[in-house]
């Protein structure tokens, strides 16, 4: 049987072979080494696989190291990966252009191995310490973070009620999309921050007149007019905010409906366009809305809920998410357990 290399991955992003093999040749007797030669499959390769840290060019054709960075840090799956820039260009402005992007280092070429083993080990021993630190905060604070939660899932309860729904819905849901979350490669931190976000949803359900939210028959055209404005009055809800909890629920309510095919609302977002929190919580919301009763439907089984989301996999919902949805089943039946509806 083989035997699982569990060394800490490193990817190396370089458009120059002769580059990547020199980054090879140091790293791999201690790490797990990938490779990209461009920006653009640098970001296909993270989204399939989170590794440990990133070694990245700035100067290549295409999408440019900043801009790799940039999209990464942007992403709230993808932001806790460390960054060090390995570049030609030395001057004092591409540097600290590379920190106020997000790298946490800046090697110059040509390189030379040494510093290179120094400077990883040492972004590699920082990002441990700064996991172990984000484990106190959040043992140390569990109880203002479930006090935070308990807030946001009654908020997000307001518009529950409105729509038939129950509180369990939220709290089932929100801990489904922290579950994808980190099934996608998101840092315990991100997920939880995730977790606390998703109840807000669908908040902009509010301002949707009660006659067209408990209708029990289909919507005309108007009608579902008027309901697919509840994204856009969530994020109004929301508002624009400093807080990272409040613009991530911010998203996902303007997002959660969305599909990948280009075919959801509010934006008509396609593919990669739609934020990935937004991807992970339509997946969330869409298998237990499918495994709960309703007043106007009966619950389906696990079973018919997994074939739909598989079926719409490229259509509605982002593939690759879905297949670690359905490799996180176990997680996800523990949850639907525990907070099963009475």
């Amino acid at each position: 049987m083989a035997i699982e290399d569990s060394r800490k991955v490193i990817l190396v992003v370089d458009d120059r072979t002769d580059n990547i093999d020199v980054l090879v040749e140091t790293l791999k007797p201690y790490y797990r080494v990938q490779a990209a030669t461009s920006g653009e499959t640098a970001l296909k390769i993270v989204a399939r696989s989170v590794p440990d840290l990133i070694l990245l060019d700035v100067m290549m054709p295409g999408m440019d190291g900043y801009e790799v960075c940039r999209r990464l840090k942007a992403d709230y799956t993808t932001r806790h990966i460390p960054v060090i820039f390995v570049t030609a260009r030395v001057g004092a402005d591409d540097e600290l252009r590379g920190l106020e992007v997000g790298g946490v280092d800046y090697i110059t070429k040509p390189v030379n191995p040494p510093i290179v083993m120094a400077r990883v080990r040492t972004q590699m021993a920082l990002h441990d310490q700064n996991r172990e630190l984000d484990q106190k905060v959040r043992d140390q604070t569990r109880l203002l973070h479930e006090t935070r939660l308990q807030v946001i899932q009654r908020l997000g309860r307001a518009a529950e009620y409105k729509d038939n729904e129950t509180g369990l819905h939220v709290i089932r849901m929100s801990h489904y999309s922290r579950i994808l979350g980190l099934a996608a490669g998101m840092g315990e931190t991100e997920a939880d921050l995730l977790m606390n976000a998703a109840p807000m949803h669908d908040i902009g359900k509010i301002g949707i007149p009660d006659q067209i939210l408990q209708k029990p028959g289909r919507l005309t055209d108007e009608e579902m007019s008027v309901m697919k404005r509840h994204c856009e009055i969530g994020a109004e809800i929301i508002g624009d905010d400093d807080s990272d909890l409040l613009r991530l629920a911010r998203t996902v309510a303007m997002t959660h409906h969305e599909k990948w095919n280009g075919q959801g609302y509010p934006c008509g977002l396609k593919g990669d366009e739609i934020p990935r929190v937004g991807r992970i919580v339509a997946i969330a919301d869409v298998f237990d809305a499918l495994t709960s009763e309703r007043p106007y439907k009966k619950a389906w089984t696990v079973k018919d809920a997994v074939h739909y989301i598989e079926n719409e996999a490229g259509e509605h919902f982002d593939p690759d998410l879905v297949q670690r949805f359905v490799d996180s089943l176990p997680e996800v039946l523990e949850i639907r357990a525990r907070y099963a509806e009475p």
